[in-house]
């Protein structure tokens, strides 16, 4: 009955996660959901008036521009421009997606042939291999490593392997690790891809969610990048907008408009009353992320003291909004363990791929009074 590209595709790791919730709260668990990373912190009231005058607005009630209304891709130029000094031609170099997921979902379809390889990340986001999969290519795994800081090693990739790669997915800040990238790493990546004449899909929507004040890098910031990059962007996690659905590609040219050619052919664009709306985020004053980040990094001191109390392994991250914890073992049985004595569900980090096994993600995506709470449950693994 189904096609082969689906017959051996394993559950999307979240939809098994909401099963187990399901069946907790079945059973009168007071759950503690920390696995997923949806922003519980509501969409800043601006967006979504915004979105109201938009949505009263008959010109947003036809099909939007396959590629979106150039107002809503100007707007990303210019809040590059701000955040990174990366300048971009909103014409050429920007595409509006559906949310980041679905740009990263349909790219390879632009560049993969049957048997071409994609080299992608592990632990990582399952869209990278899954996208690949659908694309008829071939995953080549590059593993992520505590002991290289959770980076690529690049000289490590079989030159063998490089020469058939069409494309690379990479993500800093990183999902799930919580790990950064530094210009060092990223200049050696951009080497890398012009020697073997790889593009790189850099996944980047936790760019704004940093601690600290030490922001984070976009890759198009460095020398060379835009001829072998392009950078997916979202509204999801630096505003709130996770339900939306929007967010953008942006870069290299030709890229961009292989995309472009795809999901032309797939959908037909962004609700024009949403990228309105994303107009008023990307305008947003500075202080809208800052206060919405301070909330987070509280959230991240509380639940890190806790892991660490708790014996757990792990480095406090730079940005994200997740703590990624060394359990040993099963993270499977840790997960099922941690679910059954406090109530507590947090993510096994083998759902993110074969080197994810012994670790645990934790989110801080829900209110601070039950992340608190978390805490106080926590005591119950010892």
């Amino acid at each position: 009955m189904y096609a082969d590209r689906i017959k051996h595709l394993p559950p999307y790791l979240f939809a098994a996660i909401d099963k187990a919730k399901q069946e907790a709260r079945a059973k009168g668990v007071d759950i503690i959901d920390l696995s997923v990373g949806d922003p519980d912190l509501p969409t800043p009231a601006h967006i979504v008036e915004a979105l109201c005058l938009a949505a009263r607005d008959p010109a947003n009630h036809q099909y939007p521009s396959y590629e979106g209304k150039l107002a809503f891709r100007t707007a990303v130029a210019d809040w590059y421009k701000r955040t990174f000094n990366v300048n971009l031609d909103p014409q050429k170099e920007v595409l509006t997606l559906i949310g980041s997921k679905e740009g990263i979902a349909h790219a390879p379809l632009a560049f993969i042939n049957p048997g071409d390889i994609a080299l992608v990340p592990d632990p990582a986001y399952p869209v990278y291999r899954t996208a690949t999969a659908f694309a008829g290519g071939e995953p080549a795994i590059m593993p992520l490593l505590r002991e290289n800081r959770f980076l690529p090693d690049l000289d490590a990739i079989d030159p063998a392997i490089a020469n058939r790669a069409k494309i690379m997915f990479l993500n800093y800040p990183n999902n799930p690790i919580g790990a950064s990238a530094d210009r060092a790493f990223f200049k050696k990546l951009i080497d890398f891809a012009r020697d073997y004449n790889i593009m790189v899909m850099h996944d980047n929507p936790y760019s704004e969610v940093y601690y600290d004040g030490e922001r984070s890098l976009s890759l198009l910031e460095l020398e060379g990048a835009r001829d072998v990059a392009v950078e997916f962007h979202s509204l999801s996690k630096t505003y709130n907008m996770t339900g939306w659905r929007i967010g953008s590609v942006v870069g290299n040219a030709d890229v961009v408009a292989g995309i472009g050619k795809i999901k032309s052919n797939i959908d037909s664009g962004t609700f024009g009353a949403v990228q309105d709306a994303g107009i008023a985020a990307l305008q947003s004053p500075k202080g809208v992320v800052d206060e919405i980040r301070l909330v987070y990094q509280h959230r991240i001191e509380i639940l890190y003291k806790a892991l660490r109390d708790q014996g757990l392994e792990l480095d406090k991250p730079r940005a994200t909004l997740y703590l990624w914890a060394w359990v040993g073992g099963s993270s499977i049985e840790y997960a099922g363990r941690l679910l059954d004595k406090t109530g507590i569900v947090a993510t096994p980090g083998v759902g993110f791929g074969q080197y994810g096994e012994g670790y645990i993600r934790f989110s801080i995506t829900a209110p601070t009074a039950r992340i608190e709470l978390a805490v106080e449950r926590l005591e119950r693994m010892k």
